[in-house]
């Protein structure tokens, strides 16, 4: 029961987006004041960040492999976890969950999307255009193309690029062409 309780304080994800939100703005708003208290703020954050950094690493060489794994599923401490070069995942098995996520929202609308690997610090995508709304509905490939680059370089900053693989359907050549000879 204390432990249910415990949970029940803790921060919905929503309101830890608007905290970090209020943040970047904060930092931002510091960042471009000028003076030594400025740059003393700066440094105290930066400073501060590090020490949280370290003790979160400890943390993790604390944990056992299962308490890692659902330490690094949580979104807040997952993206921490990235902040910080200590997510017990690597770069190619993060982002390819992340696009397996996003699989079947692609697929309910008529496509397909796949994780087809890191190529140096780009993140490559097999993508199959959906053809279930024809060409009047807004969303093409375009949008699932952005969709799945946010996703991906959320959970994979160390990536600097999303990019589909381009790839070719097959041509269909009827069969009648390939065994009937034309008349000259």
């Amino acid at each position: 029961m204390a432990e249910a309780e415990h949970l029940a304080e803790r921060l919905a994800d929503p309101a830890v987006e608007a905290r970090l939100t209020r943040l970047d703005q904060l930092l931002e708003e510091l960042q471009s004041a000028p003076g030594p208290a400025t740059r003393s703020a700066v440094e105290t954050g930066r400073l501060l960040t590090e020490v949280y950094g370290e003790a979160l690493a400890r943390v993790m060489d604390h944990a056992d492999a299962h308490l890692a794994e659902r330490l690094a599923d949580d979104e807040l401490l997952g993206h921490l976890l990235v902040l910080h070069e200590i997510h017990p995942e690597p770069v190619e098995r993060r982002a390819a969950r992340a696009v397996e996520r996003l699989r079947p929202a692609v697929q309910e609308r008529g496509g397909d999307v796949e994780w087809a690997g890191v190529d140096g610090e780009v993140g490559r995508v097999r993508l199959t255009a959906g053809g279930g709304c024809g060409s009047g509905c807004g969303g093409g490939t375009g949008d699932v193309t952005a969709a799945v680059r946010e996703a991906v370089l959320a959970v994979a900053p160390e990536l600097t690029e999303v990019e589909p693989v381009q790839t070719t359907a097959p041509a269909f050549v009827p069969l009648a062409t390939l065994t009937h000879r034309g008349t000259p």
